[in-house]
């Protein structure tokens, strides 16, 4: 099968090409070019007509959230919203028979309160980010699907996996250094997306006769900011160090530390802190076979990789 994946050397696009390159002809689509193993050519956004005739389009190419807020507005829409809407024209033009948008479960809500997020929950991003992606998923929504096509939009959890740089490698490091985390006594709960569960989702949605629709994946068991802290010791044969200090005296640190450069802050602890559930019921339904791996062997997977 002919597989087309924008944003093909990301770090979703770079542990796709290596799961499917034994089984598909990979072609990218990307605005570098590097020779990549597993792909027979990489091609520019200028040059999409050049494309060969793929079966999938797979399209991650975009804008991540960027934490520390540098980024402006605007940058979000003209990137998110403008690739989507050039690749999924040339997807409705084109022989391809599927294709595969990755949007974010910010695209509905920024927090979860109480309960766990669904599909038929009502999106109300507050970011340009989850915004911006928003806008791309109703943009394609809004244009009529040729029959014969089908569209799958994605709202991952936050992936995991060989080659992460996000907040899982902040925390390794910080584990490394050996410094006690003090957030022991917060009790959350928040849901993640292994990369070889992301590979089995996307190989099953190439592969079988599934409905177009909106899908949430993440792993079928969420995961504690504790057991990753004590799954990160565990990887590197260390004790964990947890220290439980009152919420209340780190609440009030962190307020401190709103005004004050201090190693904590309102906006860190709530990140570490909070719930975030997501249901993927929906997919696993959908696709009739159950995630092969779990969360935490997902998770003990990509610390092992932190290693190198």
């Amino acid at each position: 099968m002919n597989i087309l994946i924008s944003g093909i050397h990301g770090f979703v696009g770079s542990n796709l090409t290596t799961y499917f390159k034994q089984h598909h002809t990979i072609y990218g689509l990307d605005i570098v070019f590097p020779d990549k193993d597993g792909v027979t050519r990489t091609f520019s956004w200028e040059n999409l007509e050049q494309i060969p005739n793929v079966d999938t389009i797979i399209h991650l190419a975009g804008k991540a959230h960027d934490t520390k807020n540098t980024s402006l507005p605007e940058e979000y829409f003209r990137i998110n919203v403008g690739l989507t809407k050039v690749i999924f024209d040339q997807f409705l033009k084109s022989d391809a028979s599927k294709f595969i948008y990755f949007s974010s479960v910010k695209a509905v809500a920024d927090s979860v309160k109480n309960d766990v997020l669904t599909e038929n929950d009502t999106p109300n991003p507050k970011t340009p980010y989850g915004q911006s992606k928003l806008e791309a998923e109703e943009y394609i929504l809004s244009r009529k699907l040729p029959e014969g096509k089908k569209v799958y939009i994605l709202r991952p959890a936050m992936i995991h996996g060989p080659g992460n740089k996000g907040n899982l490698n902040l925390l390794y490091k910080f584990v490394a250094k050996g410094i006690p985390y003090p957030l022991g006594a917060f009790s959350n709960q928040r849901s993640f997306m292994s990369i070889g569960n992301l590979n089995f989702i996307i190989e099953q949605l190439i592969q079988k006769d599934i409905q177009s629709g909106i899908f949430q994946v993440a792993d079928s068991e969420p995961l504690s900011t504790n057991e990753i802290i004590d799954l990160i010791a565990t990887s590197m044969d260390k004790k964990p160090s947890i220290w439980n200090i009152p919420v209340g005296l780190i609440q009030m640190a962190a307020r401190l530390g709103d005004i004050l450069p201090l190693p904590l802050n309102s906006e860190k602890v709530k990140k570490l802190t909070e719930n975030y559930i997501v249901s993927n019921k929906k997919i696993v339904g959908s696709i009739g076979a159950s995630l092969p791996i779990s969360a935490k062997e997902g998770m003990k997977s990509t610390l092992n990789s932190f290693k190198g």
